[in-house]
């Protein structure tokens, strides 16, 4: 054996020690820090790393830790013997939450209309993190959709930069399929007609699996069902889920208001899906003014208030705002309510082209009858559809479109005791 073999040898066969959050780890040299924090039980997130490519891109920030008192993205990091790291201190899991808003914030990401949802990274680090809503507002731009690809639709609503694609999409004799365009804010990943047409069925689809989010989809790829999706069932974080608590129910019955909005009634029939429980319900719970007992107005004060929707039109923000005089706590329940849902889509449109494609150029305009209606007795349609957050102050939210039936038994019965129940990661969705 030469001495470069023994040298690789040596170096194969030699431990080191980390300490991750005062942990002492015993590894090996050289392997990327996110790998071996994972490994042993300690979560950090990541959206751009991927263990293929080298070196790793340290785009997203979501990784972000500290490194010897330094803050720095972790998965561009190797260890070293004696490295110090801090990965789960508030800090740093309240900066890593503020990323992931903010790339919601950003972006369209409307993900029960999105063919990735269930297989989408960024979804499912939102879904680790335990995120119930943005702190910060949608800016809803409209960028384009490229529907020119051969096999591919580009949707640059969903895109965010973290060059998974334009580092490992290549053509069988090495010509790149992906690459950046333009400066700043208006950087995009653009695509290589010419070079995509070239591209394998299953080198395509490599490239949408590859891609963190929707932006990426393969033409005939369709979305799979619950439970058979990457990210449906399973949280990558080592710990137990917790216990369901010993629940001590109150005394006297909580008085419950609930409303639909700008929104399906799928929310509310999803409340019903919580089946024989609803007579557990009822016996902790009084409804009021609400579409279950068909009572209009209020007729007392009410200490929990549910809202289902978001905000389209005046109407929608004179009964928001009832509720929230009304109540003393106010749910936001379901996605609509919490940042605009699937409603909102139509703010990436002025209203004006929205009303006339809706009645003076649809397929069924009676002849006619090409005239946007008008009433003083109709409600006035707003500029845009807003959260319930932008009316008034929210309490709580409850993700989902719908929640899951158990979710929100959950919520509900949290309120009314007083004592937090955990929501399994299973049903703690946004789809």
């Amino acid at each position: 054996m030469n001495d470069k073999t023994n040298g690789q040898a040596s170096q194969a066969s030699e431990t080191i020690t980390i300490t991750i959050d005062g942990k002492e780890i015993q590894t090996e040299p050289g392997r990327n820090l996110v790998q071996v924090a994972n490994e042993n039980g300690f979560f950090i997130p990541s959206l751009c790393y991927f263990p293929e490519i080298e070196p790793p891109l340290g785009t997203c920030r979501v990784c972000t830790c500290k490194i010897d008192g330094v803050a720095g993205p972790a998965c561009t990091e190797t260890v070293r013997d004696g490295m110090v790291i801090e990965a789960e201190t508030d800090e740093l899991i309240d900066a890593r939450k503020a990323i992931v808003e903010m790339m919601f914030a950003e972006g369209n990401h409307v993900c029960p209309g999105c063919e990735k949802s269930g297989n989408c990274d960024l979804q499912h680090m939102a879904y680790e993190l335990g995120l119930q809503h943005k702190r910060f507002p949608n800016v809803f731009k409209n960028r384009l959709v490229d529907f020119n690809p051969k096999r591919m639709i580009m949707e640059h609503n969903r895109c965010i930069k973290c060059l998974r694609c334009v580092k490992e999409v290549f053509t069988d004799d090495g010509k790149a399929v992906f690459s950046f365009r333009y400066r700043g804010n208006d950087t995009r990943v653009g695509i290589d007609y010419e070079q995509e047409a070239l591209l394998t069925s299953e080198q395509a689809v490599r490239a949408m699996e590859l891609c963190p989010t929707g932006a990426i989809i393969v033409r005939g790829e369709h979305a799979k069902p619950f439970g058979d999706r990457r990210f449906d069932m399973q949280s990558m974080q080592k710990s137990a889920p917790a216990a369901d608590p010993e629940i001590v129910l109150p005394k006297e019955k909580k008085t419950v208001a609930t409303v639909s909005l700008a929104g399906c009634f799928g929310c509310h029939m999803s409340l019903l899906d919580i089946d024989l429980k609803l007579l557990d319900l009822v016996n902790v719970v009084e409804f009021n003014k609400s579409p279950i007992n068909d009572i209009k107005k209020f007729t007392k004060h009410c200490d929990i208030g549910l809202i289902e929707g978001g905000c389209c039109n005046d109407e929608n923000v004179e009964t928001l705002r009832e509720f929230r005089k009304h109540c003393d706590v106010l749910v936001a329940f379901g996605e609509c309510a919490v940042w605009g849902g699937v409603p909102s889509m139509r703010n990436t449109i002025p209203l004006g082209e929205c009303l006339e494609e809706a009645y003076l150029n649809a397929m069924t305009t009676v002849d006619d009858e090409f005239e946007v209606p008008y009433h003083e007795d109709l409600p006035k349609i707003l500029d845009k559809v807003y959260a319930c957050s932008d009316i008034v102050d929210i309490d709580y939210y409850i993700p989902g479109c719908p929640p899951d039936a158990d979710h929100i038994w959950r919520s509900v019965l949290s309120l009314i005791s007083g004592q937090q129940m955990p929501v399994p990661y299973s049903e703690f969705k946004y789809d």
